[in-house]
């Protein structure tokens, strides 16, 4: 799939592999490996961004996908993400939708939110927010018209 297949149709929340195309090295070779490592992985899609001017510069649509989280002892000291424009060269692929009833957490409302968790339910979404703590935070149930809809262009395209 193109960069403008997963803004148009793959929703919050999915798990999205992209890819370079080349073939993966062996893993003897360490530095070949994570250079390869950078153009080919897995990530969860958690927020679209339409494309926006600033000033005299004009930004392109973009989607930004959650690589991975470090930290020790439950607590996160830094997280990865990876933001694609819409003009990138990989190519994209949605392994897996997310639940039909599951509970996105988004960090506030509006365009700019960004999705900080995934719930099975409200009452699980509702317990990670007493813990974590966002104030702003919004809850959207995954409806079975979105994954629905979306399965059935992923599988066209």
């Amino acid at each position: 799939m193109s960069t403008h297949t997963i803004f148009d149709n793959a929703p919050i929340g999915s798990i999205v592999d992209w890819s370079d195309g080349t073939p993966q090295p062996p893993a003897r070779f360490r530095k070949k490996l994570a250079a390869w490592q950078s153009s080919n992985s897995r990530s969860r899609l958690i927020r679209k961004q339409g494309g926006r001017g600033v000033g005299n510069v004009s930004l392109s649509a973009c989607f930004t996908l959650h690589e991975v989280d470090y930290g020790a002892g439950g607590v996160i000291a830094v997280r990865v993400h990876r933001t694609f424009s819409l003009e990138s060269k990989l190519h994209f692929t949605v392994v897996e939708r997310p639940a039909i009833g599951s509970v996105r957490v988004f960090d506030r409302a509006g365009d700019g939110g960004e999705l900080v968790y995934l719930a099975t339910n409200e009452a699980d979404a509702k317990g990670w927010l007493t813990r974590h703590g966002y104030p702003g935070a919004v809850l959207q149930e995954v409806t079975a018209d979105e994954v629905g809809a979306d399965a059935v262009e992923g599988r066209a395209a």
